[in-house]
């Protein structure tokens, strides 16, 4: 998106881009200026006709895609689902190898970014920045976990002063060794020790859901065991759910019918749960 339409339309504005439901407001924002005329966006979604100055719980999703591409729409539906459950959900842009040609460090800096964006401008977003979920899939989970527990990658250009640590942690499938035997070792080599989050877990740990299939080929389980391990270790909880025969991007796959449709819904009710109990949404009565 080298030159952002969304950019022209929403720099540094909020700006209604339109109403997925009666129930829903959306906007897109732009959160960073990346080159003259060009910004990064975030589409905030929220309850309709919410009190401006409410704060409400707030989610964070980062797609996923590999660092290599990838867009904001991918968890769309899980930010469609809070918004009308009571909460503030958000899915940011970060640039990738096929947008922009970058590494990874950069798109885990831009999501730095994005994470002190929303804190900075909580009162604006209609957010309570101390219940502040952060989630994401696969690359986008990797993201989510290491602006809580990766230290540096900051942005030169940006203050540091907000810490980019979650108060909770929504992960699907995510990817979170990056050494020797795990994901994309051969591109972060030079780094991969800080960019790591299963080698850089410290206390405090949120509370961790982790959703996981037990036919993924790129996460073995082994991995989300060592990582549950991890996060109690540093005195966190972790919500570690294995799902059978269930493959990588089992949570977003196939919604139409079969398993696809059956693993979609139930990781949106453990999401869902998970958040109850949380605090951050009320008991459904459904």
């Amino acid at each position: 998106m080298k030159t952002s339409l969304f950019a022209a339309i929403a720099f540094l504005f909020f700006t209604n881009c339109y109403s997925a439901s009666p129930l829903i407001d959306t906007q897109i924002i732009a959160f960073k200026e990346i080159s003259p005329g060009e910004s990064l966006v975030l589409k905030r979604y929220g309850p309709s006709g919410q009190n401006v100055d409410s704060a409400l719980p707030c989610a964070i999703f980062f797609f996923g895609g590999g660092w290599n591409g990838g867009d904001i729409s991918h968890f769309a539906d899980q930010a469609e689902h809070l918004a009308k459950r009571g909460m503030v959900a958000i899915c940011p842009q970060y640039r990738t190898l096929s947008s922009h040609n970058v590494p990874p460090n950069v798109c885990l800096m831009d999501a730095k970014s994005a994470i002190r964006y929303v804190k900075t401008n909580a009162k604006e977003l209609g957010i309570d920045p101390e219940r502040l979920a952060v989630g994401g899939g696969s690359a986008g989970g990797h993201l989510a976990v290491a602006t809580t527990f990766c230290e540096g990658f900051n942005d030169p250009n940006e203050k540091t002063n907000d810490s980019t640590r979650a108060e909770a942690l929504l992960l699907f499938n995510p990817v979170i060794d990056n050494g020797p035997e795990g994901y994309g070792y051969e591109r972060v080599s030079e780094f991969w020790q800080a960019f790591s989050p299963l080698n850089n877990i410290t206390a405090p740990a949120p509370p961790t859901l982790f959703l996981l299939g037990d036919s993924d080929k790129l996460i073995p389980v082994a991995t989300g065991n060592a990582f549950k391990a991890a996060i109690e270790k540093a005195g966190g909880r972790c919500q570690l759910k294995i799902f059978k025969q269930a493959e990588h991007g089992f949570f977003n796959a196939g919604r139409e019918s079969g398993n696809g449709k059956a693993y979609f819904e139930e990781c949106i009710q453990d999401m869902d749960n998970f958040l109850v109990d949380l605090g951050y949404l009320k008991a459904s009565r459904h």
